[in-house]
């Protein structure tokens, strides 16, 4: 029936704890530490690419505080500029989990570590057209090696899908 198939669904949804096992072992404050390059691209509902874009990142942490500095370059010839201020969770119940913050990110965003993958979840402000929308990220990252992290992150609205961002990050040797 219709509800079996829709809760089978819903159980299941990856979480951070299916990863545990996979390796590399995903350490942000080491991966996301130096210099790197992101490539992406947006997609619509429809799979549609509508904007492409790079990112030029660096990273720098003091103990489990750390800064990770974005700057974004659109195939449209626009910028943008984030800075991240993140920061790694201690204590029991705390493993892997890291907190941030960042000018456009409306409060703290929550994310979790675990194996070779990292979920973030956060609300963006986007600014579309003169006008800004309040839109939520369920952003999932893969370490595929010591060098390359595949991203992937759904944005949705009122729990609407709205598209997703894709993205390939290379870290500097």
């Amino acid at each position: 029936t219709l509800s079996a198939v829709l809760l089978g669904a819903c159980a299941s949804a990856p979480v951070p704890e299916d990863y545990a096992t996979e390796t590399p072992t995903l350490d942000l404050s080491r991966y996301f530490d130096g210099d790197l390059v992101a490539h992406g691209v947006f997609t619509d509902r429809g799979g549609k690419v509508v904007r492409r874009f790079t990112v030029a990142m660096k990273g720098r942490w003091t103990g489990d505080d750390g800064v990770l500095e974005e700057d974004f370059t659109y195939s449209d010839g626009k910028t943008e500029r984030r800075v991240w201020r993140l920061k790694k969770l201690r204590g029991p119940g705390n493993e892997g989990r890291y907190t941030g913050t960042a000018d456009d990110v409306v409060g703290t965003a929550q994310g979790q570590a675990s194996g070779n993958a990292f979920r973030w979840a956060y609300t963006l402000r986007l600014p579309v057209d003169g006008s800004v929308y309040e839109v939520q990220f369920d952003d999932w990252m893969y370490l595929v090696d010591e060098r390359v992290m595949l991203n992937k992150a759904v944005m949705s609205k009122f729990g609407i899908r709205l598209g997703e961002v894709t993205l390939a990050f290379t870290k500097n040797p």
